[in-house]
């Protein structure tokens, strides 16, 4: 028993050992997308995610933000893992794209990830994940108005720096480590630990690494009469994220009566100003979630309120997640090695 924990510990070390060496101060400003139901969207949120579904497990993503503005952001993220149990492993790939502005500069992301997991007690497991992703980024540059054509009221751009514009393809590594028990969970992240160039006129523009810590619990309200009956619970959660000069907290919770759950979270930081000389407080939005849950769907849908200086004007956010956890017919039902990690 202690040689079987001492081993899995030192495997999480190794994996760990990955990271540490590339952890470097933030020195520039290019930031991520997010998914307001991160709780939705679990190997985008953290790679130590993967494989703690039922067997095969299926997530949809789409967000569309401020969707009152021309060119609305547009956000999508397909993704797969699969359960190894019986090598405490988990396999899985991911698929983001995302597309902004009137000139369509889109980012495409492909990842596979892989997660290990051990036994800490019988109430408690640990999960380390990591992701290696190969990115595209391209500018359609016919989607482009500049400056000089609202000028001389023309439809092309003589821009020198047009000549100048290159799409990149880089390589990017990730991980992360998560501990769990049947109620709680609790983890950190750590994305673009190689901190990749990501200009697209040549100069230097490197993607800040984004560190991440988030948990929740899932508290019973109540549990039914009998098996199977409608039961209640609430579930908050946090995730506090800070990328370069930029950090940001989400706070909330999800209340869940079979199949209906619904959620509130905050998005800002607390009594922090995002200009320390004038009267801005850093508040981004309020976000209000509806879904169902059933066996082996879920779907959710969610808009963000904006309660920054935009307000209104842009349209907000609306986000869409659709889970398929399912686990295949076997003809002799597999023994679960860990218990389930909890859901919200």
């Amino acid at each position: 028993m202690i040689y079987k924990f001492f081993k899995a510990y030192f495997l999480h070390c190794i994996l760990l050992i990955c990271l540490i060496p590339s952890v470097n101060v933030f020195n520039a400003h290019s930031q991520d997308f997010q998914f307001s139901q991160y709780h939705e969207a679990p190997l985008y949120l953290n790679p130590a995610f993967t494989g703690l579904g039922k067997m095969h497990r299926f997530a949809l993503n789409t967000r569309i933000q401020w969707p009152s503005l021309p060119r609305a952001y547009q956000t999508h993220a397909l993704s797969y893992d699969y359960n190894l149990d019986h090598l405490n492993s988990g396999f899985g790939l991911m698929l983001t794209r995302d597309v902004a502005g009137s000139g369509n500069l889109g980012n495409t992301n492909a990842s596979f990830l892989y997660s290990y997991r051990a036994a800490i007690n019988r109430n408690l497991v640990i999960s380390t994940g990591v992701q290696f992703a190969y990115n595209f980024t391209g500018l359609n540059q016919n989607g482009l108005t500049l400056g000089d054509q609202l000028l001389d009221n023309r439809n092309v751009s003589f821009d020198s720096e047009l000549g100048n514009i290159q799409n990149i393809r880089y390589f990017d590594f990730s991980g992360g480590m998560l501990v769990y028990s049947k109620a709680l969970w609790g983890g950190f992240a750590l994305h673009h630990i190689t901190e990749p160039e990501m200009s697209l006129l040549g100069d230097s523009n490197p993607l800040n690494m984004k560190i991440s810590f988030h948990g929740g619990v899932r508290i019973p309200l109540y549990r039914g009469p009998v098996d199977g009956a409608n039961t209640s619970s609430i579930a908050p959660s946090f995730v506090y994220k800070k990328q370069g000069i930029n950090d940001q907290l989400d706070i909330g919770f999800n209340w869940h009566y079979d199949p209906i759950s619904a959620g509130l979270w905050y998005r800002g930081i607390p009594f922090g100003k995002t200009d320390p000389n004038r009267e801005l407080y850093d508040r981004d939005a309020l976000v209000f979630m509806f879904g169902l849950i059933f066996n082996e769907f879920q779907a959710g849908y969610s808009y963000d309120f904006t309660l920054s200086e935009l307000g209104g004007a842009s349209g907000g956010a609306h986000e869409i997640s659709i889970i398929f956890d399912f686990e295949a017919t076997l003809k002799k039902k597999r023994k679960k090695k860990f218990i389930p990690c909890p859901t919200f």
